[in-house]
């Protein structure tokens, strides 16, 4: 009998052992590295790209490069036995060596809407194997959009990134837009698609009521004087008066688990700014 029970116990651990939730996580793409935290889940965290900047955990991480052209050495060197990547991440090929080399990978949907922020979420806890977590993140992020105040007027925005070193401004299908319609703002570059350079004389034509932008693109100038001093900006009344709101960029275009936070900030400061041009 005693020899039944051991036997019977050894069995059911190596039942246990073998479908032990993944202890060795990286994440590739900032939104889903934060998913992770905010899930409460970040001590499995072995790793993650260099887009993931929150929260302040995160940068302590390894890194293993950017989530699009990540490395197979540093990701694989790390010893992972799940990683979660944005559908973004690459080239395929690195993904798929990565599977070669025995590490599962999860693909993550990263389109700038609500549907596929819920994916996202979901399919992070899924794989972690923490659906209720997942779960209640969700419907606490819908509960909370629901309860942002609705917006009565409908401010022209511009919003522009220059972390690259050249001024580009967000058109329609890019998570600033999907930003400024979830807000009620007016996107002066919808009819445009994506980021493109941006002119002088598109900027003053536009006839902004307000600049939004992100922290690195203004530190990327040095300071906000310099920002908005750039040829594409300096001339339109929006950056004469000043009228420029700047938050963290995973925080404004990650659209992550804090996106209500996102577009309260968002909202309030494009208000505040707005007043100041009537």
């Amino acid at each position: 009998m005693k020899i039944l029970r051991a036997a019977l116990l050894l069995l059911l651990g190596s039942a246990s052992l073998a479908h032990a939730a993944p202890a060795r996580v990286v994440g590739l793409g900032g939104p889903v590295t934060e998913i992770v935290y905010a899930l409460g889940a970040g001590d499995r965290l072995v790793g993650a790209d260099a887009s993931s900047i929150y929260p302040p955990a995160a940068q302590q991480l390894p890194k293993v490069g950017y989530y699009r052209s990540f490395s197979i050495e540093g990701v694989a060197s790390l010893k992972p036995d799940l990683v979660l990547a944005s559908d973004q991440s690459g080239p395929p090929q690195a993904l798929e060596q990565l599977r070669k080399l025995g590490s599962p990978v999860v693909l993550l949907p990263s389109d700038p809407s609500l549907e596929a922020l819920d994916q996202r979420i979901m399919g992070v806890a899924r794989a972690l194997e923490i659906e209720a977590r997942g779960a209640a993140l969700v419907r606490r992020i819908h509960a909370e959009l629901k309860a942002l105040p609705a917006n009565g007027s409908k401010p022209r925005v511009l919003l522009v990134s220059s972390h690259t070193g050249k001024l580009q401004g967000a058109g329609g299908d890019t998570a600033a837009a999907a930003m400024l319609q979830l807000i009620g703002a007016t996107n002066v570059l919808a009819s445009q698609q994506g980021y493109k350079p941006l002119s002088a004389e598109a900027a003053v034509a536009l006839r902004p009521d307000v600049i939004v932008t992100s922290t690195l693109s203004v530190e990327s100038s040095g300071s906000v004087e310099a920002f908005l001093a750039q040829p594409g900006l300096g001339a339109t009344p929006a950056a004469k008066g000043r009228r420029v709101v700047v938050m963290e960029d995973l925080l404004l275009l990650g659209f992550g688990p804090r996106l209500p936070e996102a577009l309260r900030q968002l909202q309030a400061g494009i208000a505040a700014k707005a007043g100041g041009a009537r």
